[in-house]
């Protein structure tokens, strides 16, 4: 039967509720526990009459009585039916009206079948929303993946696995949550418009505030420069979790949508910074997973070993052949050709960039990537051993970067001069270069401690469960039919 039939059967029995004087939507439910509870301590409950309510996932009729399981996301449990119970109207109505999927409400005495099954004996039953399309067969569910991400409501329902990422998920940002505040960060909410976006290096998503009559830009990083004002203000640490948006292209990896979380720690050395990274990823890991090895995208690793510590300029070199302080554009186009690598962009910091990334596929992690570049870390102080590289570290697993952390630049004229590159490279083209803020330099020149900055998002979460960073998010966008 077509899909197009089957509503129309089902509309049919819609009108036969109706027609019985039925609200096939009622507004109030009469529900005294959910299945969880039920479940949970059933002799207990077997004392007294009980209503339960939930969408039905199966139906079987045996003769004059029929057998339902019904979930309500607590639990799922059997419900009976029997004429003598419910009468002959009120079964021969269910059996009419009510399909699989629809959402019902059964009242009676919690019993054991003679299968030893925990079930309700219904002695009463209630339309609580009727459903008009059939659920995908139960064995097989949504196989396409764009039709699942689209659907996800019936691919959570029909997969323990995908809702089980997000529970799992859910409580990663709650440990995550816990960690910082337990050691003394506060948590905050920053601007997600700005007239520049700050913080990190991406095409962002403009947009227009009509009150002010100005173009605004959806937030690239989750509140760095803000944050960093705080640090001026005097709170001594903050954080937050929150949305960011760039205006890129997709990959297993990437998506214009996420979830990052940001924390700032004033008078933290980086070294310090180094070790509470460890000790959050290693809680995340043990608290949520309950292990610390894991393998992704053809790489193992284990967070719970020593992590090892690389140098940005150096692993190029030994990589590639190209040492990236001192090559030409010419020379590092050349290296990117012979190694058959596509990039974007033909400024220094680009190319750069790119050949990092061919690098970083190599390493299985957990590492941290030290010594950046000045031109690719725009925010990091200056190394003190080396003025062309940076105090920045990116934490390495399975072949990306999981992670990024600076000892935040404090010194405006030093932080005026790399903003003063950035709008050179914009100047060239470049639509991923840092928009300088001016206003941040301002603050800057009244003072801001030494601080340390870190940054996480989902994607460490997509790589502990091996999946792509859409599969992990509940409602990735996606392009209308």
């Amino acid at each position: 039967m077509s899909l197009e039939n089957i509503r129309a059967e089902r509309v049919k029995k819609l009108e036969i509720l109706k027609a019985h004087g039925i609200n096939p939507y009622p507004a109030n439910l009469e529900r005294t526990t959910t299945i969880g509870d039920l479940r949970s301590d059933f002799e207990l409950a077997m004392k007294s009459e009980v209503t339960v309510a939930g969408r039905i996932m199966a139906i079987r009729e045996h003769g004059g009585s029929a057998f339902i399981d019904i979930a309500d996301g607590t639990g799922k449990i059997q419900g009976y039916l029997k004429t003598d119970e419910l009468g002959d109207d009120a079964f021969k109505l269910f059996m009419d009206a009510v399909d699989i999927g629809d959402f019902v409400e059964i009242s009676g005495m919690p019993t054991l079948t003679k299968r030893g099954e925990q079930s309700v004996l219904a002695n009463s039953w209630r339309m609580l929303a009727k459903t008009l399309l059939p659920l995908p067969e139960k064995w097989h569910g949504l196989q396409d993946t764009e039709e699942r991400l689209r659907k996800r409501y019936l691919d959570i329902l029909f997969n323990e696995e995908v809702k089980d990422i997000f529970e799992k998920k859910s409580r990663f940002w709650d440990t995550m949550r816990s960690f910082l505040k337990s050691r003394g960060f506060l948590e905050v909410e920053t601007p997600t418009l700005e007239v520049t976006t700050g913080g990190a290096e991406a095409r962002p998503f403009k947009t227009h505030h009509n009150d002010f009559d100005l173009d605004v830009f959806l937030r690239i990083s989750v509140g760095e420069l803000w944050q960093k004002r705080l640090m001026a203000a005097g709170f001594p640490r903050t954080f937050e979790v929150g949305r960011a948006y760039r205006n890129e292209g997709s990959s297993p990896e990437h998506v214009q949508e996420f979830t990052n979380m940001e924390f700032y720690a004033a008078y933290m050395n980086f070294e310090d910074g180094k070790g509470l990274v460890t000790e959050l990823y290693r809680t995340l890991a043990l608290e949520i997973f309950g292990k610390t090895e894991f393998t992704t995208r053809g790489h193992t690793f284990d967070l719970g070993r020593d992590w090892e510590t690389i140098d940005y300029v150096s692993t190029i070199h030994e990589m590639t052949g190209v040492d990236i302080l001192s090559a030409s554009e010419h020379d590092m186009k050349s290296a990117l050709a012979k190694l058959k690598v596509e990039y974007t962009g033909d400024t220094k910091e680009r190319l750069t960039d790119a050949l990092w990334k061919h690098c970083r596929k190599q390493i299985s992690g957990p590492a941290f990537l030290t010594n950046h570049p000045k031109l690719v870390a725009p925010l990091s102080k200056e190394h003190p051993d080396n003025p062309a590289l940076t105090k920045t570290f990116q934490v390495i697993l399975a072949g990306s970067e999981v992670g990024r952390a600076h000892a935040e630049l404090n010194d405006p004229e030093d932080q005026r001069k790399r903003f003063e590159v950035q709008q050179e490279l914009i100047a060239a083209g470049d639509e991923e270069a840092m928009m300088p803020e001016w206003e941040y330099v301002e603050m800057l020149e009244y003072g801001m401690p030494p601080t340390f900055g870190f940054g996480v998002g989902e994607r460490l979460f997509a790589f502990l469960v091996d999946k792509p960073i859409r599969e992990v998010q509940l409602f990735p966008l996606m392009k209308p039919r």
